[in-house]
């Protein structure tokens, strides 16, 4: 069980430090790119076929926390560590997170079947984690119990998820009529590994004791820490081969869709919304979970002491302890749920009139300006997370396009993105970031972005 937090601590630490943070609200609905069709599988397209440059063509990254910055622990003052993180402690909450998010197209493309009908296919290698501050748990790790006597120390609070995978998809649009544009995708996820805890239960607390100074108490303990693809035959897998290996078709596998609708009410008014990773992964290899289960108090135990014959006393209490508080491995298969997200959108276009080259030789008019809002949520183990992002879209081309946002949500009240797409011949690049304000500062911000892509669009 030791050997399992190690790891999963080793992992959160590892994918938190190598993710870089995007906000997809900044690409969602932008510029027409095909990197829009996985945010909304019906969104409209205005070209004949596309093909992802391998392993350029769509890279984003998330990383954000709540309730503190890396500054409130590493600043540069005299103040000794121990009190910066005794400071952050007290003022977090058990609903502040540290959560990431990192996501590679290794392979994408789409053609046109005719002209109402568009497909859409790739593959893309996801880390995707969320952990929520056990505030008990760490002040009785971090602090003792001397200090804190009759208090009671919550375990369920202990409740992560951290996922490698990757994912097939193939997806199509249709446009039903010159107003309504509906979409599907459907899903194979490939589990690398999962680690994960929730529905744990459980107190600690601490009294003064009689036979001695303090009487401990661990009352109705459901522990539950669940691992797939991380041990093979009771060793750690240490090859990074075989966690790629995984991502594609392995044995660790799930399904899952997605479903998206664009809707123009008028040339000038479109409402858009999409559900996102609707869908499951069945971990049945490599399996590796711990438990613990019951209840205890401890106040030290009674033993009589023969010189010849020696008694062992922590040999002794951790009998005692294992008896009264069973403690275990098993290999039982689970499942994980994907987190959900829902994305919608109400854009309203004017300015400039203008034509684009479309598809079958036509042209189809766009207007220069638009102004829009857009709700995201993303259902987390505890409660969703939601952001709201008003935006500005310009088009100064055909070929180049700029998109501001303003978002709100549980990192900043502030939190301004921009974006932009531009297309030279057949080839096209897109770039965007978040949270511009706090670039100057990365040390104090919740939550920075970015994102960017090539493509070849015909």
């Amino acid at each position: 069980m030791h050997k399992v937090i190690k790891v999963v601590v080793f992992l959160f630490a590892f994918c938190a430090i190598k993710s870089f943070s995007q906000n997809k609200q900044v690409l969602y609905g932008f510029a027409e790119l095909p990197q829009t069709l996985l945010l909304n599988p019906g969104a409209e397209t205005n070209f004949k076929y596309h093909v992802g440059v391998p392993l350029l063509s769509g890279f984003s990254g998330e990383f954000g926390s709540t309730g503190f910055v890396i500054r409130d622990v590493f600043d540069a003052d005299n103040r000794p560590i121990n009190d910066k993180i005794s400071d952050v402690l007290n003022k977090l909450d058990v609903r502040d997170y540290m959560k990431f998010n990192s996501q590679i197209e290794i392979l994408s493309g789409g053609f046109r079947l005719d002209d109402n009908t568009y497909f859409s296919f790739g593959f893309y290698e996801e880390i995707d984690g969320i952990a929520y501050f056990p505030k008990d748990p760490l002040t009785l790790i971090t602090e003792g119990n001397s200090a804190y006597l009759n208090r009671s120390f919550n375990l369920s609070q202990i409740l992560y998820k951290v996922d490698a995978f990757g994912v097939l998809h193939f997806g199509a649009s249709r446009k039903i009529n010159e107003k309504l544009t509906i979409g599907g995708r459907f899903k194979i996820y490939s589990s690398a590994f999962n680690v994960q805890s929730s529905n744990n239960s459980g107190t600690f607390r601490t009294e003064q004791g009689s036979d001695n100074i303090y009487r401990h108490y661990l009352d109705n303990i459901d522990i539950n820490l669940q691992t797939s693809g991380l041990v093979e035959n009771d060793e750690i897998i240490k090859d990074p081969g075989t966690y790629l290996g995984n991502t594609f078709l392995g044995a660790n596998s799930g399904l899952g869709l997605d479903f998206g609708f664009t809707y123009h009410a008028s040339p000038q008014l479109e409402f858009t919304g999409s559900i996102i990773d609707l869908g499951f992964i069945n971990h049945k290899k490599n399996i590796k979970n711990s438990t613990a289960k019951g209840s205890y108090v401890f106040e030290g135990i009674e033993f009589e002491y023969d010189p010849n014959n020696p008694t062992n006393y922590w040999a002794e209490l951790d009998e005692d302890f294992k008896e009264k508080l069973p403690m275990g491995d098993n290999e039982d298969s689970y499942i994980s749920w994907r987190p959900t997200k829902i994305n919608a959108s109400l854009k309203y276009s004017y300015g400039e009139r203008r034509s684009k080259y479309c598809y079958d030789n036509t042209y189809k008019d766009f207007y220069t300006d638009a102004l829009g809002v857009q709700l995201y949520t993303v259902f987390r183990p505890l409660n969703p997370q939601l952001a709201l992002t008003g935006f500005y879209e310009k088009a100064f081309s055909e070929k180049f396009r700029a998109k501001l946002t303003y978002t709100i949500d549980d990192y900043s009240f502030y939190n301004l993105g921009a974006g932009i797409s531009a297309q030279i011949g057949k080839i096209n690049f897109y770039g965007m970031v978040d949270n511009i304000v706090e670039f100057s500062d990365i040390a104090s911000a919740n939550n920075i972005s970015l994102q960017l892509g090539i493509n070849v669009i015909f």
